[in-house]
């Protein structure tokens, strides 16, 4: 099988160890059927990404074999901003879609332990018409009897129709919001159109909120939560690469 290095550090602090802990335990608990997971987000520059490949980390290490699908593919960031450095031919979603790769092609065993990948492959300027044409919803059913859970990133909602379609084949949706930044208005437009695929909205992660207002030191923090009452926090240098 294809062999992919994530180079970059994907070390968190406590904190942030903790928040993933919980946002992964939690989609544990979230049901036997809850295998298909979407991470998408209003707009760009969100961390949907950070967080998609954190929960690929985080299950793989509790012993659950997990594949992480690059879906974004008008402008994926999964590869530059984590220096993953793909052995083979670099093929991947775009090319198994369009029918120039088989599966076993695009699949990549990464350097952590139970954790695979498929990359973006390249990326597509409409790829409305690789993602309606049933292969896409073939191949993750077919992953899904692989796989304990197949992690998709998709691009936002609030910029293509892309995400609504990849959900339609997924058995749940995580949003990342970013704190202070999405408008509720936005939220409930794109939670609606997630719904309208009759895919169930999860939860949301809260995404980069300054948690000490005073401080002279400036943090980012990711965090997630899944009801009105469980807050959680994961905080990330500033300086460090978010998508």
């Amino acid at each position: 099988m294809n062999k992919a290095e994530i180079c970059a550090d994907m070390t968190l602090d406590y904190e942030g160890t903790e928040a993933i802990n919980t946002l992964c335990s939690n989609l544990s608990f979230a049901g036997k059927n809850i295998k298909k997971v979407v991470i998408t987000s209003c707009d760009e520059n969100e961390g949907k990404s950070f967080i998609a490949i954190q929960m690929m980390k985080n299950l793989a290490e509790r012993g659950k074999k997990v594949v992480l699908v690059d879906a974004d593919m008008r402008c994926s960031v999964l590869i530059a901003h984590y220096d993953i450095r793909l052995g083979g031919q670099k093929q991947g979603l775009a090319h198994f879609l369009s029918g120039q790769a088989d599966l076993e092609s695009c699949m990549y065993a990464t350097s952590v332990q139970n954790a695979y990948m498929i990359p973006v492959g390249t990326d597509v300027t409409n790829p409305l018409g690789l993602l309606n044409s049933g292969d896409f919803g073939k191949l993750l059913d077919a992953l899904e009897q692989t796989f304990d859970f197949v992690i998709v990133d998709a691009p936002p909602v609030g910029l293509v129709i892309d995400a609504a379609e990849i959900a339609r084949c997924c058995d749940g949706v995580i949003f990342v919001v970013e704190y202070n930044r999405t408008h509720l208005r936005e939220l409930k437009r794109a939670q609606a159109q997630i719904q309208a695929t009759g895919t169930p909205v999860l939860g949301s992660v809260i995404n980069k909120v300054t948690v000490n207002r005073l401080s002279t030191k400036k943090y980012y923090y990711y965090g997630h939560y899944y009801s009105s009452r469980n807050h959680y926090y994961t905080r990330a240098k500033k300086g460090q690469k978010k998508e």
